[in-house]
C-alpha cells in the first residue's frame, strides 16, 4: 500500500518508517507541523526529517509553515489547557486533517502518523482524532517503538527536541524541569 506518514519529527519517524516498510508499504514522509512555535525550530526538525528520509530512501514532502493559522485554528481559547488535554486533541485533528487532505489529493491509499511513537502522546486520543477510513491506526509505541526511535536517532545524529513543538508544551517542559 502507498502510505503517507505524517512525521512530527525525524526521531519519532525513525521508528515508523522501517516498520511500515517491513509491513510492505511504500512510504512517503509528510512533514506538516505548523504547531511548532518558531521558524528556527521548524527548520531544525525539518532537517532531521530530511536526514532520516535520505537514510531510509523515502520521499519527504514538507508542508508550508503557518504558525499563526495553527494558533487561530487550534489554540485560541485553549491556551491554558493542560498537556494531553483539549488543545492537544485539537492539534491532532488539525495535523491529521492536513495529512488526510494531502493524501487524498495525491493518490495515497492510506495515511498514518508518527505521533503514536511517543510515550507522551495517548494513542487512543490520536486515533479518535480522525474518522477518515484511510487512516491507519498504527500504535508505533508497541514493539519498543520509542526505544527504537531513540537508538535510531542517535545512530543518524538526528536533532532530538525536548518539547512537543508549541509554546504551550515548551512552557510545560520548563515547569517540569524546575
Amino acid at each position: 500500500m502507498n502510505v503517507l506518514l505524517h512525521s512530527c519529527c525525524g526521531p519519532c519517524a525513525s521508528a515508523c518508517v522501517p516498520r511500515l516498510k517491513e509491513e510492505g508499504h511504500d512510504v512517503t514522509m509528510f512533514y506538516s507541523n505548523s504547531n511548532i512555535d518558531t521558524r528556527a525550530e521548524f527548520e531544525k526538525r525539518l532537517e532531521a526529517a530530511q536526514t532520516l528520509a535520505a537514510a531510509e530512501g523515502v520521499t519527504l514532502v514538507a508542508d508550508d509553515y503557518d504558525h499563526a493559522a495553527w494558533l487561530r485554528a487550534v489554540a485560541d481559547g485553549y491556551e491554558n489547557e493542560p498537556e494531553k488535554g483539549r488543545r492537544c486533541e485539537r492539534c491532532y485533528r488539525y495535523n491529521l486533517a492536513r495529512t488526510a487532505a494531502y493524501a487524498a489529493a495525491h493518490g495515497f491509499e492510506a495515511f498514518t502518523t508518527s505521533l503514536t511513537v511517543s510515550p507522551h502522546k495517548p494513542s487512543a486520543k490520536i486515533f479518535a482524532s480522525s474518522e477518515d477510513p484511510t487512516f491507519l491506526r498504527e500504535d508505533f509505541k508497541k514493539r519498543e517503538g520509542f526505544k527504537l526511535s531513540v537508538r535510531r536517532a542517535g545512530e543518524l545524529g538526528l536533532y532530538r527536541q525536548t518539547y512537543c513543538g508549541c509554546e504551550f508544551s515548551k512552557r510545560t517542559s520548563r515547569e517540569e524541569a524546575t
